[in-house]
Order: C-alpha cells, then structure tokens, then sequence
C-alpha cells in the first residue's frame, strides 16, 4: 500500500527579515551592553512646548537619567533585579532587569533650562519649553 503525504508548500523568506533575524541573533549582540533605541517614546508639540512620553514601567525616578544636549534628548534607565527568592524555579521571566536607552533629536529648538519632568504609571513625561528663537513672529509691513 502506498501512502501519499501532501505538503503546502512554504514561502520563501524575504532577505530583510533573514537578515533581521541573523543581526539579532544572541551571538551578535552583546548582553553587557545598553540597547539603545528599545524604549517606546511619543514625541509631540504645541505652539510653546516639545512633550516627549517615554514608557518606563518598573522603574523609579532614581534609575532614570534624562540628559539634553545640542538639541538631542537622551533617556537611559537601569534596574536590577536584587531580590532573589528562593525556592522559586522559574519557567519564564519577561519583566525587564537591566537597561534601555534612547537618543533623538528634537523637533525644535528648546530651551533646557525650564524643562519639566514627572513620572507617573510607568509613563516619564518631559515638557521642554522652545527657546523664544524658535516661536514664530509676527512681521509688520511697513
């Protein structure tokens, strides 16, 4: 007796996410180091300030450097996981130990020195005012 098998056949990957897959492979990255450009950020504005929203959930106004220079933000933040419980064996861990950071320059022109920060449910809020250069001005025709 002769059994036939039928398999669908299987779409060929497309060479970006091949690539994509190799370049993330645990053997090309280096675990010491900060991932940049891994945290979540939303940048907006209004006619007087640049607001940035970067999602942080776990970690505390201590673990967060905020840092802008030359018009470019820089957010890192680190934790580590000091409690060890004991008898535990863990199946999966997900819940982020170690540290993020992002750089990205600024829709405008701000001015520094006023900036505003909070953090609240996991969320760090930045409203950095423009520098008066930046606002727009009205013109008199004369």
């Amino acid at each position: 007796m002769l059994t036939l098998i039928r398999r669908e056949p299987t779409p060929f990957p497309s060479v970006s996410r091949l690539m994509s897959s190799f370049m993330n492979d645990p053997l090309f990255t280096d675990p010491q180091s900060v991932n940049t450009g891994n945290l979540a950020l939303d940048v907006s504005e209004d006619e007087k300030t640049v607001i940035v929203r970067a999602s942080l959930p776990g970690f505390t106004r201590e673990n967060i450097d905020v840092e802008i220079h030359d018009g470019v933000l820089t957010i890192k933040a680190e934790r580590t996981d000091e409690t060890e419980e004991r008898g535990e064996n863990y199946f999966q861990r997900e819940r982020r130990i170690g540290a993020v950071a992002r750089s990205i320059a600024l829709p405008s022109v701000v001015d520094d020195t006023q900036t505003a920060a909070e953090l609240k449910d996991g969320v760090l809020t930045l409203r950095i005012p423009k520098s008066e250069k930046a606002l727009p001005k009205k013109v008199k025709i004369g």
